[in-house]
């Protein structure tokens, strides 16, 4: 009985020698002779099928004829829709350089006026300080006249200037003489006659001394009381360059 079992069934082949049995899980080696309907398997079984690629050609739909009519609406949507592709492109790329041709426009035109207001600025100044120079030579023209005008009329007032002068002469000098227009010395000499008398004072005409004016020399030094000296130092302060020259207005 025992010996029908071993015949029939599985082999039992123990474990190999020096094997650690107790350790691992049991294995044994089949034998060709018990394996029953079995075949090779290659990667390229399924690819050499026929019978395969056939129902997966089956299972995939054949795409359906499109019509004349249909390709062409299509066309035409799809040629419309670039227009307005382009179009809004177009009118974007369009508002960016007008923006930037506004910006650049407004920087060049500020350039330009920034320029124009200076030089209309320098302009102006150069007009403002000839319109001054120009009013106060006028006016110093004017006064020249009014002071001629005033020693014509009043011829007497050389009597003062010539007091004045003999005043501001030290009072240590010596020597004075005093130099006055021949029309003024008899003036002179009855208005100011006591002043001169006390300085010691000696009264000479020259002709070449305009009217109204005195020139006084002494050891001390001179006091020119001239009306031509006097004026240029008053057009000096003002700052102009009317010179004193009788008769030419």
């Amino acid at each position: 009985m025992s010996s029908s079992k071993s015949n029939n069934g599985p082999r039992q082949v123990p474990p190999p020698p020096n094997s650690r049995a107790g350790n691992n899980a049991y294995t044994r080696f089949i034998p060709r002779e018990e394996l029953q309907g079995f075949a090779s398997w290659m990667p390229n079984t399924f690819g050499d099928n026929p019978t395969a690629q056939s129902s997966v050609r089956a299972a995939v739909p054949e795409p359906e004829p499109v019509s004349t009519e249909s390709a062409a609406a299509i066309i035409q949507a799809q040629m419309h829709a670039a227009r307005q592709d382009g179009y809004r492109d177009g009118y974007r790329d369009g508002l960016v350089a007008l923006e930037s041709f506004k910006q650049s426009f407004a920087q060049q035109l500020a350039g330009q006026f920034g320029l124009v207001l200076t030089n209309f600025d320098h302009e102006l100044g150069a007009l403002e300080q000839h319109i001054a120079t120009s009013v106060s030579r006028i006016a110093t023209q004017l006064a020249r006249q009014v002071v001629r005008s005033e020693l014509t009329a009043r011829p007497e007032l050389v009597v003062q200037v010539a007091i004045d002068a003999v005043n501001a002469v030290l009072m240590s000098a010596r020597q004075i003489t005093v130099y006055v227009h021949p029309e003024d010395q008899a003036m002179i000499a009855g208005g100011a006659g006591e002043v001169l008398a006390a300085r010691g004072a000696r009264l000479v005409s020259q002709p070449n001394i305009d009217r109204g004016g005195v020139l006084i020399e002494s050891d001390a030094g001179t006091v020119d009381a001239r009306i031509s000296a006097r004026w240029n130092q008053a057009v000096q302060a003002l700052g102009t360059q009317v010179d004193w020259t009788p008769g030419d207005d």
